[in-house]
Formats: structure tokens, sequence, C-alpha cells
């Protein structure tokens, strides 16, 4: 412990600051907070309620006005800690406000009204998380069917992609036949088409082959994918061709080789292939907005965007479902993150 303390806090400058520590300490906790914080604040912020939401200055933790039933009064009031004419405090709790004065009383005594300055009154709060925010949207909310087309759009495509993907990159970089060059080029070239450019025609095809208002509509446009393509041939041209003339000197089929011995020796690209396909896969919105017209069908993002419209837009309810659609991203990320380093150091990849 005391050797990982020395090399956290350990300084160029010896027993004093040097520049390059203030600039090193400024740079990681500068980048940690541009990358941590607005996931930090999407977590809070989905247990705060729509008063917590709309309380200005922000707050990072989710904080709850306490409140008191109170004599005569049909509901519980907020209650405040308020600063008398005389210098005393007392817990008040307010009936009404009109312009910058609250009308409070004292709980024990509900006839005498006290008129306070807002600015003399500081509510009584407390940290409180309002779990309801995830609660109440499974229950108005068809949430487990649109989770699970997500789920299915998600895996389906991935192990498609994964295949596609490596059988083709297993021709182009174990094959030599005329045109291999021409072929890679054209695939190269299409990462500079981008999806508005074809969406017209791509609609077409699938309205044309019966799979509009289908989940396979979703998933077989996108499984071709030519940054998966090039990865794996980048990373396959590494594997010696001396193992596959040996396996076939061993009587091994082209199928035996692709599948016991490139695949295998691919698995870091597959892993980060993988990652990246459950990425964009999870995260699509335009091509299943297109794609999917009817209700039962729809994936998670596109059942959130129809629950906003519909709910004129609880950013409560909103926030704590979009920190339910990270979890599945986030557990892929943690279990496969080992292979993140060595598949793109591998495939030759920036």
């Amino acid at each position: 412990m005391s050797r990982m303390s020395d090399f956290i806090l350990r300084r160029r400058g010896g027993s004093s600051w040097d520049w390059t520590d203030v600039f090193t300490w400024f740079w990681l906790i500068g980048g940690f907070i541009l990358m941590f914080g607005p996931a930090i604040w999407l977590v809070n912020s989905s247990f705060k309620t729509p008063a917590g939401l709309a309380e200005f200055p922000p707050t990072i933790l989710p904080y709850v006005t306490a409140e008191m039933m109170v004599e005569g009064q049909d509901k519980p009031l907020p209650l405040y800690e308020v600063t008398l004419e005389d210098g005393s405090t007392a817990q008040l709790v307010e009936l009404r406000r009109v312009g910058l004065v609250a009308q409070m009383v004292d709980p024990a005594k509900p006839d005498e009204i006290v008129r306070v300055n807002i600015q003399d009154r500081t509510p009584v709060r407390s940290v409180s998380f309002a779990t309801n925010n995830y609660v109440q949207p499974f229950l108005s909310f068809d949430f487990m069917r649109y989770l699970g087309n997500s789920v299915f759009v998600t895996v389906m495509a991935t192990i498609i992609t994964l295949l596609t993907n490596s059988m083709a990159a297993f021709a182009l970089s174990k094959y030599k036949f005329r045109g291999r060059g021409f072929v890679m080029f054209l695939i190269i070239a299409t990462l500079m088409v981008p999806l508005s450019v074809i969406l017209v025609p791509l609609y077409s095809v699938i309205t044309a082959m019966g799979l509009f208002n289908s989940l396979w509509g979703v998933i077989l446009p996108t499984v071709a994918t030519p940054t998966g393509v090039f990865m794996l041939r980048q990373y396959m041209l590494t594997i010696p061709d001396e193992l596959i003339d040996a396996a076939r000197m061993d009587k091994a089929s082209e199928w035996q080789i692709y599948w016991r011995i490139v695949l295998p020796l691919t698995a870091p690209a597959l892993a980060v292939l993988a990652i990246f396909s459950v990425v964009w896969r999870w995260n699509d919105f335009l091509w299943p907005l297109i794609v999917l017209s009817r209700r039962e069908l729809y994936t998670l993002q596109i059942a959130l965007n129809t629950y906003a419209g519909e709910t004129n837009v609880q950013w409560h309810f909103l926030l704590a479902m979009t920190v339910v659609t990270m979890i599945p991203i986030v557990l892929v990320f943690v279990f496969l993150q080992r292979f993140i380093t060595t598949g793109i150091a591998g495939s030759g990849l920036k």
C-alpha cells in the first residue's frame, strides 16, 4: 500500500513541486472529470425527484425536502428552517408563496400565519434516493418487451457480424487470387460512405425482401462492416502461413483450418469487434426508426423516444431508463476489456 501511494504521489521535483507535476495532476484530474463526470451526473440525477432536477444551482447528490402534515391541510407541506425577525430560528411549513413573501405556520400552531421573506428560509433536506424512478417505468412502460427486442437484435447482429466478417477476412488474408487487392480497396472505400447516402436504396431492398417491420430487417443490412473486415484481416495477416500449410498437410479441410485454427488465434480481435458491434447495435437509432413502425417491435432506443413524447418529458423516468440501457454496454466492456489492447494492437488500428 505504501509503495502504491509512493508511486501515485511521487514528484519529479523531489520534495518540491515541478511544473510538470502540476500539469500532470491537472491533466489527469481534468481527464477524469471529462470522462466520468457526465456518467456520474446521469446516475445521480436518475435518483432525483422532479423538484430536485429543477433545482438551481444543481446538486450532486439527490436531496429531498422534508415534509410534514399540518392540521387542516390535505397533503404534507414542505418544511423550512426560518430565521425570524428577532434573530431566532424555527422550523415552519410553507402554506403558499406570494411573490417574495412566503406564508408559513408552525406545525404546533397551525392558526398563526407568519410571513417570511423567501431569502430568510432554508429547506430542511436530506439525502434520499428516489428508487421509484426505476420502478414506475417498468409498471407503466412495456420495458421488458423492448429490452428483449434490443437484446435479440444486438446478439444476432453481433454473431452474424463476427461470422461473416471473419470469413471475408480469412479469404482476403490467406488466399491469393486475382483482384484481392481491388476487393480490399472497395471494402475500405465503403468506410467513406455515410449511412444517410444509402438509406433510400437500402430501404427499397429491405421492403422488396419483405423485411419491413421485421427485426431481421434491422439486423441483416448492418452485419457486413468494412471496419470489422479490415481489422480482422490485419490481425489474421500476423498468423504464420506455415501453420496453415502444416494443417493442410495433415489433411485438414479449409473449413477446419478456419474454424479450429484461425478463429481461436483471432480471439482478441474478435473480442474487440464484438464490443464495437454491441455498442453499434445497442445504440442504433436511425435505422430501426425507419424499418420498424409496429410498436411491439420497437427496440429500446426507439421505445424510449416514444415514451418521452407520451409522458410530456418526465426527465426523472427518462434518466433512470437511460441508466438501465447503459448497463449491458458497461457489462460487455468490463468482461471483454482485457482483449481491447491486444486486439487493437494486433490489428494495427489506431
